[in-house]
């Protein structure tokens, strides 16, 4: 290996390492702001455990082969049949990691969630417009502009515009829909401790299985892929998944199950309050429809609705004086701690997840240059070592720890208020988009799947429980990122060129 080749190897690493730290710093940390927002863990808890999470997805389970180029968005051929085009491709690929790792670092100090795999997409389209042309980015596939290919993930880059509304779309609405749920099942019962205790071994059991497979599909796709010698006939990995998803789910029910019997009921006075509090919303409701009647009805009729609809008033004005100065928090602390646990299983096992999906984005480029510098030929795909994943992982996890509060803040405590089952049902309807993404091969991003689900938690409450400012912010940055990594990486990349003349 000549000097410029280890010179090359050198920055690759670097950079890579530097890819990967702000991957955590802001991938990862919005992945675990719901659990740090709602109180399920603290701060020094939620870096601990996913960063034990994220490191064994990224080391153990990480790609060991990876396309040089990321998600097939600009031609390889546009350097494989170039003069010097080894030489150029290793810029390209040095300049998008730069490139993505600096606007993550802006993205992350201003506390923005933003995608990573879109971050070194857009870096890639970049340096992919200075070499190869416009005509040289992949925009709609090879179909030209198909609705269908795109949202099957086959669109090329429109695909990746695409899932800025897939992601947040699907996890909002069933996350508002899974907290309807909760709270109609649970919360305004006239007694939520007895209701968790009935519901908690299903929500488990539906839990345990939904993040096996989301581990199945999504967090061991690499893993089977490296290692195995799959056809597209073969489904005993399918089968495998099926079982141990369903044995988990079971294990998770029974043991839930016991620990629900645990949970002692409220006192006497804690238990009236919460009869009242089910009184004063079911009395709401009684007295919209209430006036509805007495606007309507003529005669002797308007008389009786007006009668029925005073006495109703009284009844409701007094569950509310009873009521008046206790917040819910308190009064459902009990059943509020059933969902801590539940929180925190989700959150870990969608780090294990991300960690071995999207260490990619910082691994992917980086071997592509020391496989390209070692032959000065660029090739199609790069095998990984185990090093260069122990970087990625290594990267990810002091990002997380240094930086990581930042965006933790905005996801977990700027977009809406979190409680435990409020951040349950994000984090929960986050995996199970990313599970229905997986099997039907939709495009979305991570990122924009939690922060979808932790605005439909909000929604569930009304608009008026949203943060609309910072939902604005987050908005923004997610459609500047493309063209904020692709302006980057074209500076940096002839930065490169320079520098090695």
């Amino acid at each position: 290996m000549g000097t410029e080749a280890m010179i090359l190897t050198g920055l690759a690493m670097a950079f890579g390492l530097y890819m990967a730290w702000n991957i955590g710093a802001n991938d990862v940390a919005n992945a675990m702001g719901t659990s740090v927002g709602s109180g399920a863990l603290t701060l020094r808890r939620a870096v601990i455990l996913a960063a034990i999470m994220e490191f064994c997805g990224a080391f153990f389970l990480g790609p060991h082969v990876t396309d040089t180029i990321r998600k097939g968005i600009i031609n390889p051929d546009i350097f494989i049949q170039a003069s010097d085009g080894a030489r150029m491709f290793c810029f390209a690929m040095l300049a998008a990691l730069l490139a993505a790792g600096a606007w993550l670092q802006i993205a992350s100090y201003f506390g923005w969630p933003v995608s990573t795999t879109h971050s070194i997409v857009g870096s890639i389209v970049g340096v992919g417009c200075v070499f190869g042309g416009i005509e040289a980015v992949n925009w709609f596939g090879g179909d030209g502009f198909n609705v269908l290919t795109i949202l099957r993930g086959k669109g090329g880059l429109s695909s990746i515009v695409a899932s800025w509304v897939v992601s947040p779309l699907m996890s909002g609405t069933i996350a508002y829909l899974i907290f309807r749920f909760i709270l109609k099942r649970i919360f305004y019962r006239p007694d939520p401790v007895a209701a968790a205790r009935v519901w908690t071994p299903i929500i488990v059991f539906v839990v345990m299985v939904t993040m096996m497979l989301v581990l199945s599909f999504k967090g061991l796709k690499p893993f089977w892929k490296d290692n195995f010698d799959l056809k597209p006939t073969d489904d005993w990995p399918l089968a495998i998944g099926l079982g141990v998803s369903l044995f988990s789910g079971i294990a998770g029910a029974l043991i839930s199950r016991r620990m629900a019997r645990k949970v002692k009921a409220d006192d006497p006075a804690l238990a009236r309050l919460q009869a009242d509090l089910y009184t004063a919303r079911a009395m709401s409701k009684a007295l919209m429809h209430l006036r509805r009647v007495h606007s309507t009805a003529v005669g002797e009729s308007q008389e009786q609705a007006k009668r029925a609809l005073h006495e109703a008033e009284s009844l409701y004005q007094q569950v509310r004086d009873r009521t008046r100065g206790n917040t819910d928090s308190h009064v459902y602390h009990n059943v509020e701690r059933i969902f801590v646990y539940l929180q925190i299983i989700s959150a870990g096992f969608v780090a294990l997840a991300h960690g071995s999906n999207d260490v990619a984005n910082a691994i992917a480029p980086l071997s592509a240059v020391i496989e390209t510098a070692k032959n000065m030929q660029v090739a199609t795909e790069s095998p990984v070592p185990m090093w260069v994943l122990g970087i990625g992982g290594v990267g990810i996890v002091v990002g997380l720890a240094t930086w990581g509060w930042r965006v933790m803040m905005t996801v977990g405590k700027r977009i809406t208020e979190l409680t435990p089952s409020r951040g349950f049902c994000a984090e929960f309807a986050a995996a199970v988009t990313i599970l229905i993404a997986s099997i039907c091969k939709l495009p979305i991003s991570t990122t924009h799947t939690l922060v979808g689900a932790v605005l439909g938690v909000g929604l569930a409450r009304g608009i008026g429980a949203l943060n609309l400012n910072t939902v604005r912010d987050i908005i923004v940055s997610w459609v500047i990122t493309i063209p904020a990594g692709a302006g980057l990486a074209i500076v940096f990349f002839y930065a490169l060129q320079m520098a090695f003349g």
